[in-house]
C-alpha cells in the first residue's frame, strides 16, 4: 500500500510540474480566435481592437479566423473540436453563448460543457425606442398605452431569437404588457418601419440607437443597462424609470476549448485583463458600441451560469424554437 501511496504522490507531483510547465512555456505558437460571424461586424472589431494590444502582452502573433454560419454555431463547433491548450479562442456574444443554447433544439454544443471561460471584455447595453408617431415620451406612459391598448403595440427586431427579440419579450414579461413581435431581416429595415410608424418599438443597440435618437427620427425613452449611458446621457434607465430590477445587456466574452488547464486559462485571463486596463483602448471600445467591463475566467463562468436560465425563459415564453 505504501508503494501505491508513494506511486500516487509522485505522479500527482509530476502532473502539476507538467502543468506548470506548460503554463510558464504558453504560448509557444500564434494564437487563433475563431469569429463565427462575418469579417466587419461589431464583434470583429471589437475582437481585432483587443487582439493588437494582446499580441504584445502575450508575446504571440494573434490571427484572426472567420468561420461564419448559423448564428455562430460554426465557430463554436471549430472551437469545440481544437486542441484544448489554449491557443484556439472562441470570441463571441450574447447570441452564441446564452441565446442559441436555448434557441436550437439539436445545437452541436453546451457553453458550460464544452467550452472553458476565460474572460468577458465588455457589455452591450440596448436602448428602448419608440416610433415619433407615438403619443408616448416615456417609458412609464408606453406601459401605460401598451396596458390600454393590448396587442396594438408592434416590435420590430433584426429577427427571431435574436437579442432585439428577446428584450422585448423580456421587458412584456417585467411590465405585463401585450406587444406584438414583427422579424426583420437586419435591423436596417426595422429601423426604416420604425422611422415610418409600421412598428412602434424597438429595442437596439445604443450607437445606431443614440443617432436615429439625436437626429430626432425616433425617441429613445430608456437603455437597458443598471447605469446611464454616455452615448445618451439624459435618457434615464428602464430602473430608473420605475422598472425595477430592469437591467438587461448584452456581453462579449472570450472562451477555449474545454479541458483547457487551469495555469494556462489564468495566464490568458490576466493577459485580457491586463490589456483593458489600457485606457486609450477603453475609449475606442466606447466608441465602436463596447461597455469595457471585464471579468475573469471564474467570475466569467458564475456569469454564464445566472445568465443562461435568464434567456432561457425569454425564448420559451416568446415560443420561437429555431431548426
Amino acid at each position: 500500500m505504501k508503494h501505491i501511496a508513494r506511486a500516487g504522490v509522485a505522479l500527482a507531483a509530476g502532473l502539476l510540474l507538467a502543468l506548470g510547465a506548460q503554463a510558464q512555456n504558453f504560448p509557444s505558437k500564434p494564437i487563433r480566435i475563431v469569429m463565427g460571424f462575418p469579417a466587419g461586424g461589431p464583434l470583429d472589431q471589437h475582437a481585432r481592437l483587443l487582439a493588437d494590444k494582446l499580441q504584445t502582452e502575450l508575446g504571440q502573433t494573434i490571427v484572426m479566423d472567420y468561420k461564419p454560419g448559423a448564428g455562430g454555431t460554426l465557430g463554436a463547433q471549430d472551437v469545440k473540436n481544437a486542441p484544448a491548450d489554449g491557443h484556439t479562442l472562441m470570441i463571441a456574444n450574447t447570441g452564441v453563448m446564452v441565446i442559441n443554447p436555448a434557441l436550437y433544439p439539436k445545437l452541436p454544443y453546451q457553453t458550460l460543457r464544452d467550452f472553458t471561460p476565460i474572460a468577458r471584455t465588455a457589455m452591450q447595453p440596448l436602448a428602448l425606442l419608440v416610433s415619433n408617431s407615438m403619443p408616448t415620451k416615456t417609458l412609464p406612459e408606453l406601459i401605460s398605452y401598451a396596458k390600454a391598448h393590448p396587442g396594438k403595440v408592434n416590435f420590430g427586431s433584426a429577427g427571431n431569437g435574436g437579442i432585439s427579440h428577446l428584450v422585448p419579450e423580456m421587458l412584456k414579461t417585467a411590465a405585463g404588457i401585450e406587444m406584438v413581435h414583427i422579424p426583420y431581416k437586419g435591423s436596417a429595415p426595422a429601423f426604416t418601419d420604425l422611422m415610418g410608424g409600421q412598428v412602434q418599438f424597438m429595442a437596439e443597440s445604443i450607437p445606431q440607437a443614440a443617432a436615429y435618437h439625436k437626429q430626432g427620427k425616433v425617441r429613445a425613452l430608456a437603455v437597458t443597462s443598471k447605469e446611464r449611458n454616455p452615448a445618451l446621457p439624459e435618457i434615464p434607465t428602464a430602473i430608473e424609470a420605475g422598472l425595477k430590477g430592469f437591467e438587461v445587456v448584452g456581453f462579449y466574452g472570450f472562451l477555449a476549448p474545454a479541458g483547457t488547464p487551469q495555469p494556462v486559462v489564468d495566464r490568458l485571463s490576466q493577459a485580457f485583463q491586463k490589456v483593458m486596463e489600457n485606457p486609450e483602448l477603453r475609449e475606442r471600445m466606447v466608441s465602436q458600441g463596447a461597455n469595457p467591463d471585464f471579468m475573469g475566467a471564474a467570475q466569467f463562468k458564475t456569469f454564464l451560469e445566472g445568465e443562461m436560465p435568464r434567456w432561457a425563459d425569454a425564448v420559451k415564453r416568446s415560443g420561437t424554437k429555431m431548426d
